[in-house]
């Protein structure tokens, strides 16, 4: 596979990050992943735009446009056999002497890198699980999507497997908050309901754009503070990320929920392919 590492096409096996990368020492470095189709990136300005915000907060200074990183991406697309997949940019702080010592960081470690996706069928639903993990407070304002993953590598732990489950985060004040990988929506009485930013959670790109086909489409649209009996209460649940789209969940715990059937989320999908699909269109 190849990979792109600072302005440069690098085999997988010859990436190479040295111990005194921040971003290894600190935690200090930042990604974001990306689903492309037909060779294009879906959401890409929402993406940048989000990963620019925390640079910035923490003084990293990426010095390639997103113009370049683009291209970064359809240059691995063809490299590596114009194949649709998962790709993840990487930003890690860059190395500098142990120690708190620097203003800002001036030569990040910038990386692409590919991976085939095996997504299961359109559609497929998962089941949800309340996790004993109480998601953990964002270092700033808006939690960024950074290497600090230790809270949801121990929710994962609790699961034997993401493939066919979500577990599901409550805050330690018991709200509902967000999945491992995902973000978290439900229904009642035909309006949509997703925990405020306000829990912590990631401001995710897909759950966003949700929001924004839901609007178009006249779904009232709550974002708030909710218990989880707000959630189980409810007729349709569904968890989006940029990789999955929007997935179905069939239950939580004991609980059922229409799952695949239920008509707002085969609302939301069919808008959100309606958006893929004049993006491999357009020019």
């Amino acid at each position: 596979m190849i990979c792109w590492m600072n302005g440069k096409q690098v085999v997988a096996e010859e990436l190479q990050i040295s111990p005194f990368d921040h971003g290894f020492l600190y935690g200090l470095g930042f990604f974001e992943t990306f689903r492309t189709y037909g060779g294009k990136v879906f959401l890409y300005e929402s993406h940048m735009v989000r990963l620019r915000s925390a640079l910035s907060d923490y003084r990293i200074e990426m010095s390639y446009s997103d113009e370049e990183i683009l291209s970064a991406i359809h240059t691995l697309y063809k490299e590596n056999g114009n194949e649709d997949g998962y790709y993840r940019l990487n930003v890690s702080a860059g190395v500098h002497d142990i120690g708190l010592a620097p203003t800002q960081y001036e030569k990040p470690n910038v990386l692409i890198f590919q991976k085939a996706l095996h997504l299961p069928p359109v559609h497929t639903e998962k089941d949800g699980v309340w996790l004993v993990t109480p998601r953990n407070e964002p270092e700033s304002v808006v939690r960024h999507k950074s290497h600090q993953y230790a809270n949801n590598v121990k929710g994962r732990l609790e699961l034997p497997s993401l493939k066919e489950t979500e577990g599901l985060f409550i805050t330690s004040d018991g709200y509902v908050a967000e999945g491992i990988t995902s973000n978290v929506f439900w229904v009642k009485q035909g309006e949509l309901y997703t925990p405020s930013l306000n829990t912590g959670i990631l401001p995710g790109t897909t759950r966003a754009f949700v929001i924004e086909i839901a609007g178009e489409l006249g779904l009232p649209v709550n974002e708030g503070l909710y218990m989880r009996e707000d959630l189980e209460m409810s007729e349709e649940v569904f968890i989006t990320n940029a990789i999955q789209e929007l997935v179905p969940i069939r239950q939580v715990g004991e609980v059922m929920f229409s799952g695949n059937g239920g008509p707002v989320y085969q609302r939301l999908h069919a808008g959100y392919q309606q958006a893929i699909n004049r993006m491999k269109v357009s020019d």
